[in-house]
């Protein structure tokens, strides 16, 4: 790792960077390839760029003017199913249709913000809407009309700690809060949950908790959870006692609570669902920081019982990431290379594999994703809503933009998408936590 005194150093010029101009200014390197070089099957990896001012870039977090919304692809209508949200992050789709939506944003977490690289971070964040305290509880939407609008809100939970991931199984609903797995009864209809809830595991958390979202899944007979963990810091700069067991996705008994790790070396898993054709285990992944805005791709990855996806110590299978010391490599030897690449710096938050056919054809083999977007890149990527066509079980082709318009002209963020889901009826619901929507994209046929 670099001394001391060059990461200070560092970290204040981009600091003074972030504010020149009311932070509206991109320092740093610019992309040299096109974004579709980072994408696919087999991904342009350039060089990395080591800089003395880290790239920033902040798309400033605006909302929505009256009357604007995200443009859909052609063949689509996206309505708001809910607005005046406070920061949704995740939807979940219950089996009689409710939806819920966790209403959360980072929990306190007081050493992640010390010295001037934690201030830098706290600026970025706040710039990208990101800052607000969090809300802590999951509401529940009903379009019992099927007009794309919920009539019905309620509180479901509350006084949680930063939710984020929701699974029912059965009668038993869990929630995946930043610091621990919970259970609570659920009976079918209900609009809100007072009962005491149940801890089913602990998760890393602490006073760093640097990536702080917990996504969680059941296994498909209801018996395993499977709940993802993000990293402490960008590259282990912290060291490899605040990494324990995070940058990995845990298998959790879903009765005892006890736990495994069941793949490592991922450093910000997200979203997750089972692919339709072979059952296997999916994941969105945002990938590492600071080495150009041409790196690293961000990616969507089957998971492997037992595999290692190389954070820190290399990328995108075993490109060695020669900021991590003391080096390792053994465990780079064993690298996996991820599937599938979406981009560098898109920051991949939700993912759902289609279902039905309500909508267009070209949809309805393949895995939608919630792009939130970047602030490491010249210019921005991401802040949209992309679909991978999948073919005879794999990723096929360039991702298809199905949502976009989340920018203005000057960059300013109108909206982030991040969780998506599929409803009842077909429709892909995206949470957007600067906008406070939850859209409803739709067949232009189909309500």
């Amino acid at each position: 790792m670099r001394s001391p005194a060059f990461i200070r150093k560092t970290w204040f010029a981009a600091a003074v960077c972030a504010v020149i101009v009311g932070g509206l200014v991109a320092c740093g390197d610019t992309a040299l390839l096109p974004p579709e070089a980072g994408m696919g099957a087999n991904p342009t990896l350039p060089q990395p760029k080591h800089s003395f001012i880290p790239t920033v870039n902040i798309a400033p977090a605006k909302g929505w003017p009256e009357g604007l919304m995200p443009t859909p692809m052609a063949g689509l209508e996206v309505t708001a199913l809910a607005a005046g949200l406070e920061h949704p992050r995740w939807v979940y789709v219950l089996p009689n249709g409710d939806m819920l939506v966790a209403e959360s944003n980072a929990p306190p977490k007081p050493d992640d913000g010390k010295g001037i690289r934690g201030w830098f971070m706290k600026l970025v964040m706040g710039r990208a809407g990101a800052g607000a305290p969090t809300a802590n509880r999951i509401t529940l939407l009903r379009d019992a009309d099927g007009d794309g609008k919920a009539e019905t809100r309620t509180v479901f939970l509350q006084n949680l700690n930063s939710p984020f991931g929701m699974v029912l199984v059965g009668n038993d609903f869990y929630v995946a809060n930043t610091d621990a797995v919970l259970r609570f009864p659920y009976q079918s209809g209900q609009t809100s949950i007072t009962a005491a809830p149940v801890k089913v595991v602990d998760l890393p958390a602490g006073p760093i908790n640097h990536h702080w979202t917990k996504n969680i899944i059941a296994s498909l007979d209801g018996s395993k959870l499977y709940v993802t963990v993000g990293s402490n810091s960008n590259v282990g700069e912290r060291g490899v006692e605040a990494e324990a067991g995070r940058a990995a996705i845990w298998e959790v008994d879903a009765k005892t609570g006890a736990h495994r790790v069941f793949a490592s070396g991922l450093r910000n898993p997200n979203g997750m669902g089972w692919a339709p054709e072979s059952g296997a285990l999916w994941t969105v992944v945002n990938e590492r920081d600071e080495i150009g805005s041409d790196l690293v791709p961000d990616y969507l990855t089957s998971v492997r019982d037992g595999a290692f996806y190389g954070w820190p110590y290399s990328y995108y299978g075993q490109h060695v990431d020669e900021r991590v010391k003391p080096p390792r490599p053994d465990l780079v030897a064993r690298a996996v290379s991820p599937d599938y690449a979406l981009g560098s710096h898109v920051a991949p938050l939700g993912m759902v594999f289609s279902e039905g056919n309500a909508l267009p054809p070209s949809l309805a083999a393949g895995a939608f994703v919630g792009e939130h977007g970047s602030w490491n890149r010249v210019p921005y990527s991401g802040y949209k809503v992309v679909f991978v066509p999948f073919r005879q079980g794999q990723p096929f082709g360039l991702p298809v933009d199905v949502l976009t318009g989340f920018l203005s002209p000057e960059g300013h963020a109108y909206g982030r998408p991040v969780g998506v889901a599929m409803d009842k009826r077909g429709a892909l619901l995206v949470a957007d936590d600067v906008g406070n929507v939850v859209w409803r994209v739709s067949g232009s046929q189909q309500k």
